[in-house]
């Protein structure tokens, strides 16, 4: 049986297509450099942060280039990339290690990758809460701040990414470490770290979604004038 390909309005815009392959690395990218803890400055915080800014930052632009609800529908299609990263790092994690294999190596995989089922849990809350939040607030403040995307951006980053940490810290850590101290100085490392690069990477995804999804239309158009 041959299936019928999609009517043409459905058909999914090139830089759509682009930034959802960017968002589904994003996410599962994450979790593996979650593990090691970097300095800047003063502040230190986990290194995950930058995927995450990173898909933070492109679920604003896609809002800003295709809607609301394009944005909404991939954060949910985000999960299942999460979930299976997370499903498929426990079943290897299951499996013999092979003697050969490198020995600092076989030491340190389980340590990076192993991560406790709190924590899991608390990647998943996190990430379904805050990029929710992202989203409903960059789209809400578009009438309070007109075309400005790289302060929406930056302000719906911000507030997100403190709820993102109390979130993922109160459920990996409560009862078993103090806090506030973490809930503060992560909180605070994600706000000025938002600041920077969240604007810078709204503008290239909006920029680089007009240039592609402009690009194809004018190929079709020079294509149906054939």
């Amino acid at each position: 049986m041959i299936t019928p390909p999609l009517p043409q309005s459905r058909n999914c815009p090139p830089g759509l297509m682009l930034f959802s392959l960017i968002y589904g690395g994003m996410v599962t990218l994450g979790g593996v450099l979650g593990a090691k803890q970097v300095s800047i400055g003063p502040l230190a915080v986990e290194a995950g942060i930058f995927p995450f800014l990173t898909l933070v930052a492109t679920s604003s632009g896609i809002a800003e280039l295709y809607g609301k609800d394009t944005a909404n529908r991939l954060a949910r299609f985000g999960l299942v990339p999460l979930v299976m990263a997370i499903a498929l790092t426990f079943f290897v994690l299951q499996l013999p290690t092979d003697p050969g294999m490198y020995e600092p190596a076989k030491a340190a995989f389980p340590v990076i990758l192993g991560q406790s089922g709190r924590m899991m849990a608390a990647g998943i809350c996190a990430y379904a809460v805050s990029l929710t939040l992202n989203i409903w607030i960059f789209s809400k403040l578009r009438a309070a701040t007109g075309r400005f995307a790289g302060l929406r951006g930056f302000i719906a980053a911000a507030l997100s990414q403190i709820v993102d940490t109390m979130i993922f810290i109160t459920i990996s850590f409560y009862g078993v470490r103090e806090i506030f101290g973490i809930l503060v100085g992560q909180a605070l490392a994600k706000v000025v770290l938002s600041a920077v690069v969240v604007p810078i990477v709204i503008w290239i995804v909006v920029k680089l979604g007009h240039f592609l999804d402009g690009n194809a239309e004018n190929a079709s158009n020079r294509a149906q004038e054939r």
